[in-house]
């Protein structure tokens, strides 16, 4: 009907089956943004947080995310992940917190969506952590950067200007 492998000739969403697809390395990166006043970023930056460490909380809470994406994600498969990095790096320009995780496993489904989630829930806990001293808070550019792996092969996304 429109070409996309999660609907039916009928229209209706199902789980793509990827038994036949052949194993391979595939591997994910995406990124996104915690824009913030900078009085918010030193109280990060100092570790001053009333609700405690903010960037190694914001890291768990990613990789706990990517391995749980089946679950929040309706059609995703559950995936038996290798490798889940998730980084939170202060930047002052922003002002704010800028996170990137990578996803790798060996299998026959792409981890796009284990990235993207890992990412998303790094910047919500970033959030989560420290509204109350900045509701004006946002994220911002969360996306995919890069993805190998599969028939498709290799995605690399344009740098924004």
């Amino acid at each position: 009907m429109t070409g996309l492998s999660h609907l039916d000739a009928q229209g209706q969403a199902h789980m793509v089956d990827v038994g036949d697809k052949a194993d391979t390395t595939r591997v994910a990166i995406a990124e996104g943004n915690v824009v913030m006043q900078a009085a918010t970023l030193d109280i990060v930056r100092r570790g001053d947080a009333k609700k405690g460490d903010v960037l190694g909380t914001a890291r768990l809470a990613g990789i706990m995310a990517a391995k749980r994406t089946h679950e929040l994600i309706p059609l995703c498969h559950p995936l038996l992940i290798s490798k889940i990095a998730v980084d939170l790096t202060i930047d002052a320009a922003l002002p704010g917190i800028r996170v990137r995780a990578e996803v790798k496993m060996k299998g026959q489904t792409g981890v796009e969506m284990e990235a993207l989630t890992a990412v998303s829930v790094a910047c919500l806990t970033v959030y989560d952590m420290v509204k109350a001293v900045d509701r004006a808070m946002h994220i911002e550019g969360i996306r995919l950067v890069h993805k190998s792996g599969g028939k498709s092969g290799v995605y690399e996304a344009e740098q924004p200007a």
